[in-house]
C-alpha cells in the first residue's frame, strides 16, 4: 500500500522512528541495520511494508529496497513473522543473511535469537533459489561499476531470454571483449552466443 515514506525523521530509537510527512506522523518499526544508516540524518526516505492484522496496521521501514525485499522473502517462510524477520535484520546485515542462506550456513542463521535449527533449515530450503537470484543480480551491479551489464541483462530478459542464460551470454561476451562499451553492441553479441 505504501511504497515509501519521505519526510523528517522525528524521535528515533533503534527499533522505531516517527516520520513526519507534511505534518502527518507515521510510526515506523525499523531494524538496527536501518537505524545505523539513518541515526545521524534528519530527513530522508524509508521504503515501507504495511502489515495489516486483525488488531493493528503496522508499518515497517527499510533504508534500502534490498533490505525490504529480503524482509518480504523472510516473512513468506512458514514460522517467520514480521518480528522475527526484523530481529534477523537487526542481528545480521541483509547481505550476511543472504549469503548464509545461499551457502546453507544453518549455524549462522541459528545464532540469531528466535531462530532454531528447523527454522534455519526451512529458511535455506525455501529461500536458497530466490535469494540466490537476488545475490547474483546484486553482484552484477556491484562488479560492473556501471549500468552496461545490468541494462544488457534486463534487455535480454525483456526479449524472453531466461535470466541465467542472459547472464551467461553477457559474461561470455564481456570475457572475450572486456572493452565493449555500447549497450546495443553488447546485446547483439550476447544474442549471437545463445
Amino acid at each position: 500500500m505504501y511504497a515509501y515514506l519521505q519526510g523528517r525523521f522525528i524521535d528515533k530509537t533503534p527499533a522505531q522512528i516517527y516520520v513526519d510527512v507534511n505534518g502527518v506522523g507515521y510510526e515506523v518499526n525499523i531494524s538496527l541495520n536501518t537505524y545505523s544508516h539513518i541515526q545521524n540524518i534528519e530527513q530522508g526516505k524509508l521504503f515501507t511494508y504495511l502489515q495489516i492484522k486483525e488488531d493493528a496496521h503496522v508499518i515497517y521501514g527499510f533504508f534500502d529496497k534490498t533490505e525490504k525485499e529480503l524482509f518480504i522473502q523472510l516473512i513468506g517462510v512458514s514460522g517467520i513473522g514480521a518480528a522475527t524477520a526484523r530481529m534477523m535484520l537487526s542481528s545480521l546485515k541483509p547481505e550476511e543473511i543472504s549469503r548464509a542462506i545461499v551457502q546453507s550456513n544453518v549455524k549462522l542463521l541459528e545464532s540469531i535469537k528466535g531462530i532454531g535449527k528447523k527454522t534455519a533449515e526451512r529458511l535455506v530450503l525455501e529461500l536458497k533459489d530466490k535469494v540466490g537470484k537476488t545475490v547474483a543480480e546484486n553482484n552484477i551491479l556491484v562488479t560492473s561499476g556501471n549500468t552496461l551489464q545490468p541494462d544488457a541483462l534486463n534487455a535480454l530478459v525483456a526479449l524472453g531470454i531466461t535470466r541465467s542464460m542472459g547472464e551467461a551470454a553477457v559474461q561470455k561476451v564481456l570475457s572475450l571483449e572486456p572493452h565493449i562499451s555500447g549497450l546495443e553492441e553488447l546485446i547483439k553479441k550476447a544474442l549471437k552466443t545463445l
